[in-house]
């Protein structure tokens, strides 16, 4: 009984001494063995791994790809338009020893500050560099801006340990107070291109006008001409008709001539004509004789 009373309590003693001294790695993460504040050991396969109890302990940073969101800011590039712009970025603790080394004890909080404070300064000195304009940043060429500032910022964050993936611009705006002055040259510059637009289709449309009204004026003066000559035609023709008719039988057609008179001078129920009794309009109303005999 004596000796059970012993075991029992020196068998949970190396029991807890035993599970103190285990500790398990996860796939997604790294670990540190510490003691005193030293690095002794680096876990980075996943699995069982031990430390000595009550001396040593472990810390465990994430090994995944993680994501960081800067802070947004203006930036000036070489025309001197100002823009607004945040981005994020991916990266990784590459370097475990390095990054404990580095942030010490603030961990992954520390370490983002510091990061961020990177990725700033490369966005301001990137967008900011000569011959990059604010078309630049917003054109296709945005792409080989974002990789320019992801190499320097992965170069600058090797001193920490970390591993810059991917940086992207989420946002290129213009200041707020720079908005109104925008959208008014903006639209000056429409309105101008519509004046333009407005102009040019007033002098189309006179220059159709123009050639509308020449062409009525050829138009008429061809069919005033065309006229003019089947009048021509048509007054010879009757001219050629009535003087054959008249050598024909001069007193016949004198007689018709006459008919036609009367008919244009007592058209109407009310017609009235002043005549001397002598006068030869009437001859042939007058006389059963032709005019001119005896």
């Amino acid at each position: 009984m004596r000796k059970s009373a012993i075991l029992l309590p020196a068998l949970i003693v190396a029991v807890v001494v035993v599970m103190s001294s285990l500790f398990v790695v996860d796939e997604r993460e790294k670990a540190l063995v510490m003691q005193f504040g030293q690095i002794k050991a680096v876990k980075e396969q996943p699995g069982l791994a031990f430390k000595i109890p009550l001396i040593q302990e472990v810390v465990k940073y994430d090994d995944r790809i993680l994501s960081l969101d800067t802070d947004v800011i203006e930036v000036t590039p070489s025309d001197d338009r100002r823009l607004v712009v945040d981005a994020f970025t991916r990266y990784r603790i590459a370097d475990v020893v390095q990054f404990r080394q580095a942030v010490g004890v603030g961990g992954i909080r520390a370490a983002e500050d510091r990061l961020a404070s990177i990725l700033n300064a490369q966005i301001r000195e990137v967008l900011g560099a000569d011959q990059v304009t604010s078309d630049t940043i917003l054109s296709e060429e945005r792409g080989a801006l974002m990789l320019r500032i992801r190499d320097n910022a992965r170069a600058s964050a090797r001193s920490l340990g970390l591993d810059v993936v991917d940086v992207r611009l989420k946002q290129t705006n213009l200041p707020t107070q720079n908005l109104e002055a925008t959208f008014a040259r903006m639209r000056a510059e429409r309105e101008r291109e519509a004046a333009d637009e407005i102009a040019r289709g007033n002098e189309a449309a006179q220059r159709v006008r123009a050639q509308a009204d020449r062409t009525v004026v050829e138009t008429l003066s061809e069919a005033e001409r065309e006229a003019q000559t089947v009048r021509g035609e048509a007054d010879a023709e009757r001219n050629r008709v009535y003087a054959e008719a008249f050598g024909a039988d001069p007193e016949f057609f004198a007689f018709y001539r006459s008919l036609q008179a009367y008919e244009t001078a007592l058209r109407g129920d009310n017609s009235a004509m002043v005549l001397t009794p002598d006068s030869q309009f009437f001859d042939y109303l007058r006389s059963e004789k032709p005019a001119g005999t005896e």
